[in-house]
């Protein structure tokens, strides 16, 4: 059963993590061409946001999973 649950959270961390991975370069690439520093915070907010987003959704599905909850769609 613990190899089950396993192979479906394997999709979920990989692909956290390559978004992850785009928010952080998104950033680096604002913080490089944008000059100054007020568009460097306001640019500099989303992919922040959107990574804290990202991880928490992540983090709900990887307990839904633990759960036995594998197909969210049953409760539609």
């Amino acid at each position: 059963m613990k190899n089950q649950h396993q192979k479906k959270k394997t999709p979920v961390i990989i692909i956290t993590f390559i978004l992850l991975l785009y928010y952080l370069l998104f950033f680096f690439v604002v913080t490089y061409a944008v000059k100054s520093l007020i568009g460097k915070l306001i640019l500099g907010i989303v992919p922040l946001a959107l990574g804290i987003a990202l991880i928490y959704v992540a983090n709900e599905r990887i307990n839904e999973i633990n759960g036995g909850q594998e197909d969210d769609l049953s409760k539609y």
